[in-house]
């Protein structure tokens, strides 16, 4: 995957975990009821994504950062599910109408297939990497840096 995709992905997960701090209300609305301690868990999933949207802007942690993201973003799911669950077709905001849920969930699920992508891709271009080296060419792509 280009590292366009890469950073892109980064910036995305950094500012939103930001946004978490800065908009937490937004945020709270998106956490079912029965999970309680909204504010808690906003928090810690807007630390969590800034943490990972770190893992996947540096090269050599982006797969272990795409694994991470494909894990944080699987379990947005349940807030989706919940929102689909009460939505009704009157209620004023498109995100709590189900074509807006159902929209949430299909995002997410793209979201989701991004960071396997990428992790795969990022995890094989470090053993092709390894490979070379082994081999005595000792090449890297060039948007591949290493973290020794």
């Amino acid at each position: 995957m280009h590292a366009t995709a890469a950073v892109t992905l980064a910036v995305f997960l950094v500012v939103t975990g930001v946004m978490h701090f800065l908009a937490p209300g937004y945020f709270c609305r998106l956490i079912p009821a029965w999970l309680r301690r909204e504010r808690l868990l906003v928090a810690v999933t807007g630390a969590a994504e800034a943490l990972v949207g770190a893992l996947v802007l540096v090269p050599c942690s982006r797969p272990v950062g795409g694994w991470t993201a494909a894990v944080l973003l699987a379990c947005y799911p349940v807030s989706h599910v919940d929102a689909l669950r009460r939505a009704r077709p009157d209620l004023p905001r498109l995100l709590e109408r189900p074509v807006g849920a159902v929209a949430r969930l299909v995002v997410n699920v793209f979201y989701i297939a991004w960071a396997v992508a990428l992790a795969r891709s990022a995890a094989d271009a470090d053993a092709r990497g390894l490979v070379d080296q082994r081999l005595g060419e000792g090449r890297r792509s060039p948007e591949r840096k290493t973290c020794r």
